[in-house]
């Protein structure tokens, strides 16, 4: 790995390109293919040009497999026929920064690059009150509506008159998260993948105006627990596939389905972990851990900042981009920051580089013991596919 000067991302990790080709992209390129007005501030509605390539479609669905990169989708196509037949309306999008789930999710539903909606990282903290939120253990504590207060895609394609609804794991009804970033989508939770299919369709079919969003989590599980060097990783890959296929099959004549993912993913071999709870220095002065492994945001005792900056540049040295808040916001990893939300990041931002990861065995000890991650912005964990499939009607 080449070197970079302090507080400069290094040519190995990736500024996704937010407004151009981003997860952000898809929802209110789908909504506008709809005829929705999507607000996005200085983003264009629709900078992929799905109106287009939808073919004036009046029900659209958005399938977003957790987990699924770009790379991983090409090096096991064999394995998923259906994926790799559909249409590709652009090339690679990217994911947000930090790329992970409950970020991503955020990015997609309001459209918006993370330092505008607010939702930062897998786990945050929440200032002036000295305690961190887990985004997928969230229930209403900060209030999902003021934690994440700018309007979804859904609220807008409502407002537009279009039938929105939202599926997913029946267990994730109700959850800060679902709250957050579904805001104005009926929730209709769904208990196994034959029956998001069967809800998928019958959402799509309900109304002569709809955008129906449907959600996998279970590659990304496999992935974490197995790795996606698996078998068991495969074999999920080959079931997701089937789920696809019946969407394809049972697609209304006016209707088209796009596919996405929140992010790629690579396994991290023992041989580089960085276990941070081996490294007293690297606590020494440190209020709060946030992030996960590939994406750490550390929260600074008062007055600490510049000396824990300076030790975890000193510790990691090129096994990570080790930024203060500052120097990330400027970057634009996270897009434009709003001040307000600015203190969600760390005070010293540190991204993987590599294959690596900042395990912490004693106060972070599950997400230590996983066998894959992503999190930060290697191109593998950014690239994520946008597919496409049309109903009859539409060519």
């Amino acid at each position: 790995m080449t070197g970079a000067s302090p507080g400069t991302l290094p040519p190995d990790l990736l500024r996704p390109g937010y407004g151009e080709a981003t997860l952000a992209d898809v929802l209110p390129g789908a909504a506008t293919a709809l005829g929705v007005p999507v607000e996005r501030g200085d983003l264009p509605a629709d900078p992929l040009g799905l109106t287009e390539s939808l073919g004036g479609a009046r029900r659209v669905a958005v399938l977003l497999i957790d987990g699924l990169g770009a790379d991983l989708l090409r090096a096991h196509s064999d394995l998923a026929p259906t994926l790799a037949a559909m249409t590709r309306p652009v090339g690679d999008l990217s994911a947000p920064c930090p790329s992970t789930t409950p970020v991503s999710l955020a990015t997609l539903g309001t459209g918006l690059p993370p330092g505008s909606h607010g939702i930062l990282g897998f786990v945050t903290d929440v200032p002036g009150e000295d305690r961190a939120l887990n985004h997928v253990k969230w229930a209403d504590d900060p209030d999902p509506d003021t934690w994440q207060a700018r309007r979804t895609v859904f609220e807008q394609a409502v407002d537009a008159g279009v039938a929105v609804t939202a599926v997913g794991p029946y267990a994730y009804a109700g959850s800060g998260l679902t709250r957050a970033v579904y805001r104005g989508a009926t929730y209709t939770g769904s208990v196994s993948h034959g029956d998001l299919t069967a809800l998928v369709l019958a959402a799509l079919g309900a109304a002569p105006r709809s955008l129906v969003y449907g959600y996998l989590p279970e590659l990304d599980l496999t992935g974490h627990v197995r790795g996606v060097d698996s078998a068991a990783w495969r074999a999920q890959l080959t079931l997701i596939d089937r789920v696809v296929e019946q969407l394809v099959d049972g697609l209304p004549e006016d209707a088209a389905l796009l596919v996405t993912a929140d992010h790629g993913m690579l396994d991290v071999p023992k041989e580089t972990r960085v276990d941070l709870d081996d490294h007293p220095e690297l606590t020494d002065g440190v209020r709060l851990l946030a992030g996960e492994p590939r994406a750490r945001y550390v929260h600074a005792e008062p007055g600490a900042a510049a000396d824990v900056l300076d030790r975890w540049r000193t510790v990691l040295g090129e096994c990570a981009w080790v930024a203060s808040r500052e120097e990330a916001v400027a970057s634009g990893i996270f897009g434009p920051v709003d001040d307000a939300l600015a203190p969600r990041i760390g005070d010293v931002v540190a991204l993987a580089r590599g294959s690596w990861a900042l395990t912490a065995t004693v106060q972070d000890p599950g997400p230590s013991r996983l066998v894959a991650y992503h999190g930060s912005l290697t191109a593998t964990e950014l690239a994520i596919p946008l597919l496409a499939a049309r109903g009859a009607a539409l060519g």
